[in-house]
C-alpha cells in the first residue's frame, strides 16, 4: 500500500523535519486554529514559514492560490499540501487530519451536550443571543469576501444573478455554481477584462514544460476515492439504501464536491436540504450549529458534523440514539474531509500548470463572485429565521421565496441583532468575543423576562 501511494505522489524534499516534530507542530496548529480561514492561514504562515522555514514564502503563496481553486476548506487543504510537500503523502495525512481532529472532537462533545440539554430553558436562552451574533458574523463575512472578490461590473452582475436565482427562484445551489463557472470560463476566453484581477492570468496549462503527472494523479484518485466511499458501501450493505446514515453519506459527499468559496457558500444550501428535505434539524438549530462551529478550532465546515449527529440521533434504529449520533457525526466528517485529501494528492503535482490555466482561473474567479451572492442569500435566510417566529414561502409561477409573518417579529432578537452588528462592524469585535457577548445577553434577558 505504501509503495503504491508513494509512486502516486512526487517524492518529498531531501531534508524534512522528523515525524515527531511534524506531529507536534501540526497538532499545535490544529489546537490553535481559531478565527476562520484568515486566522488559520496566518497561524500556518507564522509557524511554517516564519518560525521554522519548512516552506518558503513563494511556495506558501502558490499553495494558497492552488487551494483556493479546490472545493472544501482551503486552510485544511493548505495544511495537507504543506505536509505533502515536506514529507510525502504520510505527512500530508498527518497535517490534514490534525488540523481537523481537535475541532471535530469539540464539536462532537458540544453536539452531545446540545442533544441532552435541548429542553432546558437556560440552554435555549443561551442560544437566543448566539443566533443573533451569528447573523452579524455572516454579514461580516459577506462584506469581507465581497470587498476582495468584486473588482468588475461582470462580477457584481454575477453576485446579483446568484442571489436572485437562490432567494427568489430557489434554484439548486450546484446549478448556480456550474452556471457561474461556465460564465467565467467563456469570459476568460472572450472578454478577460470582465474578470478584473483574474484577467492577469496568462497562458495555459499546456504551455508549462515537463512531463504531465497524469498516472500519478490517476493512482491518487483511485486510492483516495476508494477510501472515500468505503464506509458508504459498508452502510449500504449493512443497513440498506433507505437508512438515515445512507442519506447522510450521500448528501455530505455531494456537498464536499460543490463546496467552492468556503463553508458560508454552502450553508444555505445545506440548511435548506437538512431542514426541508431531510428534517434533520430546524432553522433555529442550524443557526445554533453555526454558532458552535464558529467558537471551536478547525474549519467552519465542521458544522456539518453537528447536523449529521442530530440527524442520526433523532432516527437511530437499530442503534441507541447516542451511538447512532456518534456514528452519524463520524460518517459526516469522513465524507466531508476524505475528498479534501483526494483533491490535494491528485492535483498537487499539477500546481505549476494550474497557475497558468487562464480559463480555469476565469471560471473560479466567477465562482468566487457568485459565492458573494450565495452568502447574501444565506445572510437573509438566517436573519429571517432568527428574527421571526414564523417564516413561510411565496409560491407564484417560477417564484419560490421565503417570506416572514411580520406579526411574529421578535423585538428582543432584533435589538440583540442590531447590537451585534454594531459590535462586529463598527467596533470590530472578534468572533469568540461576539459569541460570548451574545450568549451572556441571551441569558440575562431571559432572567429579566
Amino acid at each position: 500500500m505504501d509503495q503504491i501511494l508513494n509512486r502516486a505522489l512526487d517524492p518529498p524534499p531531501p531534508v524534512v523535519p522528523s515525524r515527531r516534530e511534524q506531529f507536534a507542530v501540526f497538532a499545535r496548529i490544529g489546537l490553535l486554529s481559531f478565527g476562520g480561514p484568515a486566522g488559520q492561514i496566518a497561524l500556518m504562515h507564522k509557524e511554517l514559514v516564519d518560525d521554522r522555514r519548512w516552506i518558503d514564502e513563494g511556495a506558501f503563496l502558490r499553495a494558497l492560490n492552488f487551494c483556493h481553486f479546490l472545493p472544501g476548506p482551503e486552510a485544511q487543504q493548505l495544511a495537507t499540501y504543506i505536509g505533502w510537500r515536506i514529507g510525502g503523502w504520510k505527512s500530508g495525512v498527518v497535517a490534514g487530519t490534525l488540523f481537523v481532529i481537535p475541532g471535530a472532537l469539540v464539536i462532537l462533545a458540544l453536539s452531545i451536550l446540545y442533544a441532552l440539554a435541548a429542553n432546558l430553558s437556560w440552554f435555549a436562552a443561551l442560544f437566543v443571543g448566539i443566533k443573533t451574533a451569528v447573523v452579524a458574523i455572516v454579514v461580516q463575512a459577506l462584506i469581507r469576501i465581497g470587498s476582495r472578490a468584486l473588482d468588475s461590473g461582470f462580477k457584481r452582475l454575477l453576485v446579483f444573478a446568484a442571489f436572485l436565482a437562490l432567494f427568489v427562484f430557489a434554484a439548486p445551489f450546484p446549478l448556480v455554481i456550474l452556471a457561474a463557472a461556465l460564465a467565467g470560463w467563456f469570459a476568460a476566453n472572450a472578454r478577460p477584462a470582465w474578470l478584473g484581477k483574474a484577467a492577469h492570468a496568462s497562458g495555459d496549462a499546456s504551455e508549462v514544460a515537463g512531463p504531465r503527472p497524469t498516472l500519478a494523479s490517476l493512482r491518487a484518485v483511485l486510492i483516495w476515492g476508494a477510501i472515500w466511499v468505503a464506509p458508504v458501501l459498508a452502510i449500504l450493505a449493512l443497513l440498506g439504501p433507505d437508512h438515515v446514515l445512507m442519506d447522510i453519506a450521500k448528501f455530505f459527499s455531494t456537498l464536499a464536491v460543490v463546496t467552492f468559496g468556503g463553508a458560508y457558500a454552502v450553508l444555505a444550501y445545506m440548511a435548506q436540504e437538512a431542514v426541508t428535505t431531510y428534517g434533520w434539524v430546524n432553522a433555529g438549530e442550524m443557526a445554533d450549529g453555526l454558532g458552535l462551529a464558529e467558537s471551536t478550532p478547525g474549519p467552519l465546515i465542521l458544522v456539518t458534523q453537528f447536523v449529521g449527529f442530530l440527524g442520526a440521533y433523532r432516527d437511530p434504529a437499530p442503534f441507541d440514539p447516542m451511538v447512532a449520533g456518534i456514528i452519524g457525526a463520524a460518517l459526516t466528517s469522513w465524507v466531508t474531509f476524505a475528498p479534501c485529501f483526494l483533491w490535494i494528492f491528485a492535483l498537487a503535482p499539477w500546481i505549476e500548470r494550474l497557475e497558468h490555466a487562464r480559463r480555469l482561473q476565469g471560471a473560479l474567479a466567477a465562482v468566487t463572485a457568485a459565492v458573494v451572492g450565495v452568502i447574501a442569500n444565506l445572510t437573509l435566510w438566517f436573519a429571517l429565521h432568527v428574527l421571526f417566529a414564523r417564516v413561510g414561502r411565496i409560491e407564484a409561477g417560477p417564484v419560490s421565496m421565503s417570506w416572514p409573518d411580520w406579526a411574529t417579529l421578535d423585538p428582543v432578537a432584533l435589538g440583540l441583532a442590531v447590537a451585534a452588528m454594531v459590535l462586529a462592524l463598527w467596533l470590530k469585535w472578534g468572533v469568540l468575543r461576539l459569541l460570548g457577548a451574545g450568549a451572556a445577553a441571551g441569558i440575562v434577558l431571559a432572567l429579566i423576562r
